[in-house]
């Protein structure tokens, strides 16, 4: 009897992955500071999508304007854990 799933591929070993340290963040970087600079990240992504939107029509439009608000909703979630960190 043929079986009708064919048996998983044979297990190979990975090698250790080492994460590249092109590009790493401080390691003493403190939280407030890493959440300042994703908020202004962010903001500035949020920038570049909406004026990117105002260049396109019709749906193409539509999704760099979805990009744009989920930009915004990240920024706004980085803002309220600022808030937390500092409550000043």
């Amino acid at each position: 009897m043929k079986k009708s799933v064919p048996d998983p591929p044979p297990q190979y070993t990975e090698k250790t992955r080492r994460p590249s340290t092109m590009f790493i963040v401080a390691p003493g970087a403190d939280t407030e500071s890493l959440l300042a600079h994703a908020y202004e990240s962010l903001a500035s992504a949020s920038v570049l999508a909406s004026d990117f939107a105002n260049n396109l029509i019709g749906p193409q439009r539509h999704t760099a304007l979805a990009i744009q608000q989920v930009i915004m909703l990240a920024e706004l979630a980085v803002n309220r854990a600022l808030d937390t960190v500092d409550p000043a």
